[in-house]
């Protein structure tokens, strides 16, 4: 691990580690950002039914304290920032956010993850200050549906936006589908055939039991296993692809002949954890090192401190655990309860 930087260059102080390297020499070099953990849509796998009780606006960090925040992490190592909330656009002035961290050296890609509804309208400035590429979240093609699923949501303004990035030219467009059992697991060939004519990239995500402390999440959950038998029931030829940029956690897979690809994101049964490089940073200034895990550490307090900021960061990153315990809580059907974490728009999941 590098053990340089200023102050202990200059003999001020105690040497602090330069690198974002935790106990099992994972290097993060990615920063997820939530920056509200408010949303117009009430997704059943988000959120309850009667909504949420949201953090008041004097709790969630202001725009110049998250990009105070990314400045640091930067001259740490990290390249990658990605946007995300609850829905980070219904939040004013995105664009202005991006455009101060896509300013900071060292930042070379910016994110964000949307449910669409506003991103029609607000593409073109997005890209114009530095966004490079966007994750649409997108269960379902069909209205009625997709009604049902975000409680109340309209379909077509996300489609309407899908259009609009690829109009502005924002590349890769990639589409978040949680595979729900019962629910949308009839339009996996529907989002498949997406990818054959346009380049798109379709990513399929098992269903994660975040915010929920029960064992009732298993009744939607489906193997992600079920794609490629889909895919070979259509006599589609499957081809794995290592083309695509900013790919993450996804094993990536392009039908033969097609422009796009899809991709599998397995976070429950055959989880990603050995690869990990992301901490997360929540809208009301807490840093998690692991996205299904109870720990939590605030750093608000020490913004306007470069070397608290990094000295909390590192104090996260001495406990982060190996993986995550989502994969016991599928398998184990002694287990009736699990680990208790926010709901996924609260962290920025």
């Amino acid at each position: 691990m590098a053990t340089t930087n200023k102050r202990g260059k200059e003999g001020g102080g105690p040497v602090i580690p330069s690198e974002l390297v935790d106990s099992f020499g994972r290097i993060h070099d990615y920063l997820r950002i939530s920056v509200t953990d408010r949303c117009n849509l009430r997704c059943v796998y988000c959120m309850p039914e009667d909504g949420m009780e949201f953090e008041p606006d004097e709790k969630i960090l202001s725009f110049q304290e998250i990009t105070e925040v990314v400045r640091v992490l930067a001259e740490m190592g990290v390249k990658k920032v990605r946007l995300t909330g609850g829905e980070p656009l219904v939040r004013k002035g995105m664009e202005d956010l991006i455009s101060g961290i896509s300013a900071i050296p060292g930042i070379e890609d910016i994110a964000l993850t949307t449910n669409g509804i506003f991103l029609a309208r607000k593409a073109a400035k997005l890209k114009a200050a530095g966004l490079n590429r966007v994750n649409i979240s997108l269960d379902t093609l069909k209205a009625d549906r997709f009604s049902f699923i975000t409680r109340g949501g309209h379909v077509e303004r996300v489609l309407d936006s899908i259009a609009a990035c690829q109009q502005e030219g924002i590349d890769p467009i990639k589409l978040n589908v949680v595979l729900m059992k019962g629910i949308n697991d009839d339009e996996i060939e529907d989002f498949l055939r997406l990818t054959i004519d346009s380049q798109l990239q379709v990513r399929f995500i098992e269903y994660m039991p975040i915010g929920h402390n029960d064992m009732r999440w298993k009744q939607s959950y489906l193997s992600l296993s079920t794609v490629l038998e889909r895919c070979q029931q259509m006599g589609w030829k499957v081809e794995e692809s290592h083309a695509e940029r900013g790919n993450g956690p996804a094993q990536t897979f392009r039908i033969k002949g097609s422009k796009g690809s899809f991709g599998l994101i397995h976070p429950v049964s055959d989880h990603f954890c050995e690869t990990c490089n992301r901490l997360r940073l929540t809208a009301d200034g807490n840093i998690k090192p692991c996205l299904y895990w109870s720990d939590e550490f605030n750093v608000r307090k020490c913004i306007g401190d470069d070397e608290a900021v990094r000295e909390l960061f590192f104090k996260a990153l001495r406990i982060k655990p190996r993986n995550h315990e989502m994969a016991k809580a599928l398998v184990d059907e002694s287990q009736s309860h699990i680990p208790t974490v926010r709901r996924m728009s609260q962290i920025g999941g």
